[in-house]
């Protein structure tokens, strides 16, 4: 009976998933830095055009992001562009991560549907949020 189901889900998976890029289909599957940091530098929730929410959660030492992760209620192509953007701005310094652009999303994975390059820009304006809500905590410290 597991065999079947797991079969079956594999089946489903791919068929959600056809037309869609392999970076794609494969960060979707394979989601990185996903999760809750306990008491975050920044941790802040963005709603998307389509109803997705995004919430990120950083750690800042020295200037870099030393931590992110990510949690959202969104679609395949939602999970894969925040999965994306908190991997590429591991390990960046926060003047390096606010340089990301929905644009550079949508090259990785080879051109997002129409209908999801939304997804790019929601995972890139959270970031940016979260970002802004650490620096502006510095200030009021």
């Amino acid at each position: 009976m597991t065999e079947k189901f797991d079969k079956y889900v594999q089946e489903l998976q791919e068929a959600m998933l056809e037309g869609y890029s392999e970076n794609l289909k494969n960060e979707f599957l394979n989601p990185e830095n996903l999760g809750k940091i306990d008491e975050p530098d920044s941790h802040v929730s963005v709603t998307g055009v389509c109803g997705d929410t995004v919430e990120m959660y950083l750690s800042v030492r020295d200037g870099r992001i030393s931590d992110i992760k990510f949690m959202t209620d969104g679609c395949g192509p939602t999970i894969a562009c925040a999965s994306y953007v908190t991997r590429t701005a591991k390990g960046k310094s926060i003047e390096k991560a606010l340089q990301m652009k929905p644009e550079d999303v949508d090259k990785y994975f080879g051109g997002l549907p129409e209908d999801h390059k939304h997804c790019a820009k929601l995972s890139v304006v959270t970031l940016g949020a979260a970002i802004g809500k650490y620096r502006n905590g510095l200030k009021n410290k």
